[in-house]
């Protein structure tokens, strides 16, 4: 039981200042000194699951720090198990964690182990901020690279309701990244063979607050409808359950080609025409059959079913957009330019398409245009960090560092992790040893 003078301690912390060392690498050092007992002295804390806001050794150091003893392992003297919220607390065959079972079954054997999330310990220990960044909003660019997943099946994930996104500003979608990563390791799970039985019996044993309730299992199940096989009609394909119309997402099996269909071997290049009557679809659904090769790995198929979608569209630049992408992937940079403009032609606010503008330009060394581009996604929205972050990378390479200082900053507010924010934190520790 907590006294009131550990209540006090915690207060106490959560008004503490942070220093900038905390932000970046928290350490036993950049911890800041409590006046009174320690929140943890006495407590023996162990971690599970993957923390959002530092490693397990850094937590561990912590513990130290403010009282506690770290501990690799749950036993008899074990008397806190924080809980990582990257994602939730399931081992590789999808059971829920050995240290979470092993801590239920001795609290229901008569022990008190508190089991806390991690955002609470952060608290606890004063490290709200980082409690803060625990909980922080991403872009799609920004998941990209710190889950090592494409920008367009990020894409695809939102368009198949997989993930949601919290807010979307000027059609730039941003999302929680615990649901994103939960996504990511059903995924995973699937792929590697664990039913999706035993999967839901661990996500319904979960606690909510742990990553269980109905949005866990409602991702799980999009995940594995995926996975089976839909009827056809002549307008497409069908949930025989519910008549709900829907596109197939399993890779085509071997069928006779559309150059065989049709006589006409130019369509031999567009192998997803065999499978509905295309006299049929409206703009949307080559829309959505063009993001779906996209996201399958089938980029010319995607680029054909972008320009049918235009031809009865011709104004929509969220189809401009995609089909820039698949050029871009492609290769076809010059092209791929041309559509990005089109796309924030048609919506000037578009915020993802001026920044892949600035992103292109810089790709073919055309950087006073760059710049042009990242100033005009920052005009429609100051606070776009990834515009920041390519306008600092920009300048850097112009030779121009010291105006890119501001630009690093602003990125790390909204972005501490994954590569990008390595790369800003070194290029200001860098510029700080020169001065």
């Amino acid at each position: 039981m907590w006294t009131l003078q550990t209540w006090a301690v915690v207060l106490y912390a959560e008004g503490s200042s942070l220093s900038e060392s905390v932000m970046s690498e928290p350490t036993i050092a950049s911890v800041p000194e409590l006046s009174s007992s320690p929140p943890l002295q006495g407590e023996r804390v162990t971690f599970t699951g993957t923390l959002g806001a530092m490693t397990h050794a850094q937590a561990a150091a912590i513990v130290v720090q403010h009282g506690g003893e770290a501990t690799e392992h749950v036993s008899g003297q074990t008397t806190m198990l924080v809980v990582g919220e990257e994602g939730w607390p399931l081992e590789e065959d999808g059971q829920p964690s050995v240290k979470l079972q092993q801590v239920t079954q001795r609290n229901a054997e008569g022990a008190s182990i508190r089991v806390v999330n991690e955002a609470d310990f952060l608290h606890l220990v004063g490290l709200s901020e980082r409690r803060d960044e625990v909980r922080r909003l991403y872009t799609p660019a920004m998941l990209s690279r710190l889950l090592d997943v494409p920008v367009h099946v990020i894409r695809g994930w939102e368009r198949a309701g997989l993930i949601r996104p919290v807010q979307k500003i000027y059609r730039l979608p941003h999302f929680d990244f615990r649901e994103v990563n939960g996504a990511r390791t059903l995924s995973h799970l699937l792929e590697a063979g664990v039913p999706r039985v035993e999967i839901e019996r661990s996500l319904r044993n979960l606690p909510e607050r742990w990553g269980g309730g109905d949005r866990p299992l409602e991702q799980l199940e999009l995940l594995e409808r995926d996975r089976h096989v839909v009827v056809r009609d002549q307008h497409g394909y069908v949930t025989p359950s519910n008549g709900q119309r829907l596109f197939d997402f399993e890779p085509m099996a071997e069928e006779t080609t559309s150059s065989e269909i049709s006589g006409d071997e130019d369509h031999a290049s567009i192998p997803f025409l065999q499978k509905v009557e295309s006299d049929h679809w409206s703009a949307r659904d080559w829309f959505v059959e063009g993001c779906r090769h996209y996201v399958d790995g089938e980029v010319d198929s995607a680029i054909e079913s972008f320009r049918l979608s235009l031809m009865t569209e011709p104004d929509n630049p969220e189809v401009h957009f995609h089909l820039a992408e698949c050029l871009y992937r492609q290769k076809h940079t010059r092209a791929a330019l041309e559509r990005y403009y089109v796309a924030a032609e048609l919506d000037h606010e578009y915020l993802e398409a001026w920044t892949q503008v600035g992103c292109v330009h810089r790709e073919l060394g055309h950087l006073e245009s760059a710049l042009d581009a990242f100033d005009i996604a920052l005009d429609v929205h100051p606070d776009y960090a990834d515009a920041h972050y390519h306008r600092a990378e920009t300048l850097y390479e112009m030779g121009r560092a010291e105006e890119a200082i501001d630009h690093w900053q602003t990125y790390l507010e909204h972005d501490s992790r994954g590569p990008w924010a390595d790369t800003a934190r070194q290029r200001l520790a860098n510029l700080r040893s020169e001065i």
